[in-house]
């Protein structure tokens, strides 16, 4: 390993043009919810002076780290470095704005992955699992932010150099600020208990497991990948897509992604094979020559004259988080003397810690996994709400959170536990837990006076407050219409009407009408007398009165 400017610098040769990477220990996992973007941010902005270079390059920000990437001849490599090294010194931040819209448009177009899905409901709203939420920073970031975010982070200290080539090209110098290194942010976690599931509108099965790092994990997601291909695509027909993958940034241990899509009428069917063929690796293992098969597919990669290139990336993610990485000779050792207990071993982890994401149309829970949560234990007490839309829905606000009492259960954000308070113009409030819990108060739904929602403001740390821009109206959530309460109360008095009328004309009810009528005259009249203050009518009322009784008295 070498150094350049107090950056440490890793370098192998490649048979193609000189590639290199600078590599900053700072991702999506190190933001808050509220901040989220803020790194996409400086990634942007740093590479915005560089406009259409003659060179490739390119930038991208992932969940642990952010990466600068070039490829072309030395001096090629060496300009792109340099500019990037003056553009965080002094970021070109009149471009924020310009920058923030061109993030919200690669957004739009690009969506959420199923995966980022997984990482929300493992992690929550924070560290890991802010990959599965949009940017919403992006709305509120000053320009002091995102200048203090790159001063603080992309530091000399806080990075790597990769370079694949003879040697680092002839006049690089990495001018940075001065900072120390990042530790990686604890892991938390979302999940009381594991295997787990939830449900979700995409015609999919998607799993991930953490697994330990190493040659037997790498040949379990490449044996698994194997057999959900074979069944579900070979030989039944199922799924189109049916893959496994291996992944690692920069955590002790790694993660095991495997998916199958399906069609809307067979996910049922998707899903029981899926599981029977996860369940087969962990309970009969795999034969001796499918790992074989693997092995010499695995030796054949790490074998290839562009093998060290290739792995430069994943050292520097590894040296950036502490861990010792393992050469490519100690690599192929431990392919070499792989068994098929090992590979059992990683499979029973997988079961253990299998995160499983099943479409909402699945008849059944799946057999083996509990129900990711998605109510809270409690509600909070306090002003209660109750919703104009469903009978037994109440909204409850209390000094210590807000929460949504349903028959189901409660969802409950604590205002000390609370992520992000996203705000909208017209009312509108959504609270994000840690745990990823939302509670939405809509005032189109629930007589929340402004007193209410000033006090939410109030309870929120100042930090976690998102303004987002006003909300398409359509997306606002509405009140039952009234035409159709109107309608529905016209057709019960109808109905009451014409059960009465029948009832008043028969039998008793015809006495009953008679005793109305000769008493309501009078009745009326010696009310008005009083009002009025007329003597004659008072007495002419009396005699109506004795008149009326009399003739009761003779029916």
């Amino acid at each position: 390993m070498k150094d350049v400017d107090g950056v440490p610098t890793l370098v192998a040769k490649t048979t193609g043009p000189m590639r290199a990477g600078l590599v900053f220990r700072v991702g999506r996992a190190d933001e808050t919810l509220a901040t989220g973007g803020i790194t996409h941010l400086v990634e942007h902005l740093a590479l915005h002076r560089h406009g259409v270079a003659d060179y490739h390059y390119n930038g991208t920000t992932g969940v642990t780290t952010t990466s600068f990437l070039t490829q072309g001849t030395p001096e090629a490599v060496v300009a792109f470095l340099h500019g990037v090294c003056a553009s965080l010194r002094d970021l070109p931040t009149a471009r924020l704005a310009t920058e923030k819209k061109i993030i919200e448009t690669e957004a739009s177009g690009r969506g959420r992955s199923m995966t980022d899905q997984l990482a929300l409901w493992r992690h929550g709203a924070r560290d890991y699992g802010l990959t599965g939420y949009p940017e919403f920073g992006i709305h509120t970031l000053t320009t002091e932010q995102v200048a203090d975010w790159a001063a603080t982070r992309f530091t000399r200290g806080n990075a790597v150099l990769w370079v694949a080539g003879d040697d680092i090209p002839a006049g690089l110098r990495l001018d940075l600020p001065d900072g120390g290194r990042r530790a990686l942010p604890a892991e938390s976690s979302a999940l009381p208990v594991t295997p787990a599931y939830f449900t979700a509108g995409a015609n999919a099965v998607l799993l991930d497991a953490t697994v330990s790092r190493g040659a037997a994990s790498i040949a379990y997601a490449q044996l698994l990948e194997r057999a959900l291909f074979r069944e579900l695509r070979h030989e039944r027909g199922l799924s189109y897509t049916a893959s496994a993958d291996y992944s690692t940034d920069g955590r002790p241990r790694a993660t095991v992604t495997a998916v199958a899509d399906a069609q809307p009428d067979n996910v049922d069917a998707v899903l029981d094979a899926f599981l029977g063929q996860l369940h087969a690796l962990r309970d009969t293992g795999v034969a001796v020559e499918e790992l074989d098969a693997v092995r010499a597919l695995i030796l054949e990669q790490l074998r290839s004259s562009d093998v060290e290139a290739n792995r430069l990336p994943r050292r520097a993610v590894d040296l950036l988080a502490g861990l010792p990485g393992t050469t490519t000779e100690q690599l192929i050792a431990d392919v070499e003397t792989l068994t098929v207990d090992r590979v059992r071993k990683v499979a029973r982890k997988v079961d253990r810690s299998a995160l499983l994401m099943v479409p909402e149309s699945v008849p059944r829970p799946p057999a083996g996994f509990e129900a990711a949560p998605t109510m809270s234990r409690f509600a909070v007490t306090g002003k209660r709400h109750r919703s104009r839309n469903h009978h037994g829905v109440v909204l409850v606000h209390g000094g210590d959170g807000v929460s949504i009492d349903t028959p189901a259960g409660p969802v409950t954000v604590l205002f000390e536990e609370c992520a992000a308070l996203l705000r909208f113009p017209d009312g509108g409030r959504q609270l994000i837990g840690h745990d990823a819990i939302v509670v939405a108060i809509e005032p189109s739904l629930y007589p929340v006076p402004a007193s209410a929602l000033a006090a939410v403001d109030a309870a929120v740390a100042p930090a976690a407050i998102v303004d987002l821009p006003p909300r398409d109206p359509d997306s606002v959530p509405k009140p039952a219409r009234r035409k159709a309460l109107r309608t529905t109360l016209r057709s019960f008095a109808r109905s009451v009407r014409i059960r009465s009328a029948r009832l008043w004309f028969s039998g008793r009810r015809r006495w009953s009408l008679f005793v109305v009528l000769m008493f309501g005259g009078p009745a009326i009249a010696f009310v008005g007398a009083l009002v009025t203050g007329r003597p004659l009518i008072v007495g002419l009322s009396v005699v109506g009165f004795i008149a009326a009784f009399r003739a009761t008295r003779r029916r």
